[in-house]
């Protein structure tokens, strides 16, 4: 099947605007790859160093030229998603050992969860701790002794700093380990029904607990599609994880021997090897395309618009937010997952799931095959999904077919036409929304202003019935120079609220929403945002705002706003407390959400 020419064009585009920095970056790469094995340039002295708390491991890595791989962690047991990492260190070290090699933790690096911070002061180091698990992931790995990274890492900010890490060391192969999806507890349409009631004051904290408790109940990722599944399927759409190995749930004999596989394959790919794959090749245009199209087909989450272009750049690619909203209209939205639909990701998996998904992509020309993946070359090879032989693992073909149409269809007969992710413009700025789970009618709305500079202030609000109308709730000052740009996702169950009481409801702001908001409509990432001169700043109670998902507009619509004094805020609470004075660095260096918030690339 040819490719579609939307993507193709889109691509094109991508690869014009990037000729300059991702020539300049494969020119470094190439340069560190022509320097040879690393080890091989330490003195006795360095290595005596490295080598000193190996082990069994120790004569190996002194004496022999076989293929060392270096590990990176986001263990904790605090988190269910970083739990299951634990063994894997081991269980890889066995494996390399068995085929020759050998395997060493290069080091660790945080791994904090949304959920926890959700609503609290440390949600502000939320989105630069994706910088912070690039520069530690670049400590591990400086010490220039590895010839091939395995990285261990889920959830939401963690994949993408290991990305980061992966391309700025992208002279050597790059395997990425998930850990799985927690099983099934109570459905995630349930448990958003029960935060709606303890909203509104029907039922108490008890009766929450239980819910959320019955919802999160085990190791592995939460199961509802927001931004660490997300983060799966882009690993694999993008040709970094083995196929098929991303909803497989932990501590099973699955992926257990997933992980033996994938220590294998970071052994064969090296360049000491017959089929060197270095990370800078496999991070190429065309991979973050696919990476696009797989957000678009699944209605991933909108925190990877962020992540993505940051992830890019690491690897000299522009993206911008065109891009996302082009591919968007060109790419089917396949599945229904929670929020946007009643399924979970093991439902998705056991419907046909990622490699179903890739082959109907394929077949429409939606993606492109000829890519470079840790698997092999072509993105064909992810169609296949593993399968257990004695204690090995197999690829076979996949069910070629979905065994469930209300969570998985196919490319020609689809839930939505679109992606659901459409780019917002206008005399607010530049802002996305993810549409795919907002019912239609509700794609336009025109609404005065409520305008607030906390999510508390939202709260309060809604308490005292002061937004029981038609309203477009502006929540500001929330961009990364002004707080790091915390999600906003605890609003979601009031703003739903007013939205099931009848009232046009939407919400305008500069900070984020979580990957597991849905059916609110929803302009964020706006940029500028209020602290670097966006017109968001000069909003007052009572502006007409509209907010247009079909013609793509942000708008206020009352006159004379641009020539409003703006009296910024007190912003000192946001500077302390909780770690937060020592990210002062960080917002003063982010860049715009439009180019990934980041301070490193």
């Amino acid at each position: 099947m040819p490719l579609d020419p939307a993507i193709d064009a889109v691509t094109a585009r991508i690869i014009e605007r990037s000729a300059e920095t991702r020539s300049l970056y494969l020119d470094r790469m190439r340069k560190a790859v022509s320097d040879g094995p690393t080890r091989a340039h330490l003195s006795c002295g360095n290595q005596a160093h490295a080598y000193a708390g190996a082990g069994q491991d120790q004569s190996g890595l002194a004496t022999t030229r076989a293929p060392n791989i270096g590990i990176i962690t986001a263990y904790n047991d605090m988190l269910s998603a970083h739990q299951p990492f634990e063994g894997f260190p081991a269980q890889i070290k066995q494996a390399a050992r068995t085929r020759g090699g050998t395997a060493q933790v290069a080091g660790g690096v945080p791994a904090m969860c949304d959920g926890v911070t959700q609503g609290q002061p440390g949600m502000e180091l939320s989105l630069f701790s994706r910088d912070v698990i690039a520069l530690a992931a670049g400590v591990g790995l400086s010490h220039n002794c590895f010839d091939s990274a395995m990285y261990l890492g889920v959830c939401d900010k963690i994949v993408p700093g290991l990305i980061i890490a992966a391309a700025t060391f992208g002279h050597i192969p790059a395997v990425f380990v998930p850990a799985g999806p927690m099983t099934s507890g109570l459905p995630n349409d349930e448990k958003s029904k029960v935060r709606q009631k303890f909203a509104t004051g029907e039922i108490g904290r008890e009766e929450l607990m239980k819910a959320e408790m019955a919802s999160y109940h085990g190791p592995g990722t939460c199961t509802f599609y927001g931004t660490a599944n997300t983060n799966q399927m882009l690993m694999e759409f993008m040709g970094l994880h083995l196929p098929g190995a991303s909803f497989v749930n932990p501590n099973t004999p699955l992926r257990d021997a997933l992980t033996v596989a994938a220590t294998e394959r970071a052994l064969e790919i090296t360049a000491l090897g017959n089929d060197f794959r270095p990370a800078g090749e496999v991070l190429d245009e065309k991979a973050f395309v696919n990476g696009m199209v797989g957000l678009m087909a699944t209605g991933g989450s909108t925190n990877l618009v962020l992540h993505l272009p940051a992830m890019a750049r690491a690897a000299g690619v522009l993206l911008e937010p065109a891009d996302f909203a082009d591919i968007s209209a060109a790419v089917p939205l396949m599945a229904r997952v929670y929020p946007n639909g009643l399924a979970d990701v093991n439902h998705f998996h056991a419907a046909g799931g990622l490699g179903y998904m890739i082959g109907e992509l394929l077949d429409a020309g939606l993606l492109h095959d000829d890519t470079v993946t840790i698997a092999g070359d072509g993105l064909s090879r992810y169609r296949q999904e593993p399968r257990l032989e004695g204690s090995r693992v197999v690829w076979t073909d996949g069910a070629g077919k979905s065994l469930n149409d209300k969570i998985l269809r196919p490319a020609s007969d689809p839930f939505g036409k679109t992606g659901g992710l459409a780019e917002l413009t206008g005399n607010l700025g530049t802002g996305i929304m993810k549409v795919s789970a907002v019912d239609p009618e509700r794609h336009v709305i025109e609404a005065p202003a409520a305008v607030f500079e906390d999510q508390a202030a939202v709260k309060e609000a809604f308490r005292a019935g002061q937004l029981d109308h038609d309203v477009v709730v502006v929540v500001r000052y929330q961009g990364p120079k002004a707080n790091g740009m915390p999600e906003l996702h605890s609003l979601t169950p009031v703003l739903a609220v007013l939205q099931d009481r009848g009232h046009k409801v939407a919400l305008v702001t500069d900070g984020r929403m979580s990957g597991a908001s849905g059916k609110v409509p929803s302009a964020i990432h706006v940029a500028p945002e209020a602290l670097d001169g966006g017109l968001i700043a000069k909003l007052h109670d009572g502006d007409m705002i509209r907010v247009d998902a079909r013609k793509g507009r942000l708008e206020v619509l009352t006159d004379g706003v641009a020539d409003r004094i703006v009296t910024p805020p007190d912003l000192t609470a946001n500077t302390h407390g909780i770690g937060r004075e020592m990210f002062d660095l960080f917002r003063r260096a982010a860049g715009p959400a439009t180019s990934g918030a980041c301070c490193l690339t």
